[in-house]
């Protein structure tokens, strides 16, 4: 039955993709809000569940796929600022941690013009925290701002 490389992926993300569930589905609910708290993790765990379904039935070519060292540390910097993204997002708030890895993570990709870097990375987290607070009544860490 697990005779393919994606058949014991497909089993391994599904297990996550139920705990997940199980998780999202024990969030805390709010009254008055258009939106609950829970509707987007229930949304990613089915997806997720979708997609480990269909990678199941996908054919493995028995290729093995090697990444060149000369892209796999690119990828393992950009890990590395995800992962503080994670760790500082409910100290410093949504808007000061999305603005610096939107920053730090375009400059080391290449995009090396400061003003419009500069300019993205602090108009788009300031609108995404705006919209899902006025609009959606999504409360995001704010962090040590006082909004």
């Amino acid at each position: 039955m697990l005779n393919t490389k994606n058949k014991k992926v497909s089993l391994g993300l599904m297990v996550v993709s139920i705990i997940y569930l199980i998780l999202s589905f024990r969030l805390p609910s709010y009254a008055y809000v258009p939106i609950d708290s829970d509707v987007i993790p229930i949304a990613l765990g089915f997806i997720l569940l979708l997609l480990s379904i269909a990678l199941f039935f996908i054919k493995d070519t028995g290729e093995k796929v090697k990444i060149p060292m000369n892209d796999l540390i690119p990828i393992l910097i950009v890990l590395g600022f995800i992962f503080f993204y994670i760790l500082f997002l409910e100290l410093l708030g949504f808007i000061i941690v999305t603005a610096l890895f939107i920053f730090f993570c375009s400059w080391y990709l290449g995009y090396k013009k400061f003003l419009s870097n500069s300019l993205v990375s602090i108009v788009l987290p300031v609108a995404i925290y705006f919209l899902f607070v006025s609009f959606l009544q999504i409360q995001l860490p704010s962090g040590v701002l006082p909004f």
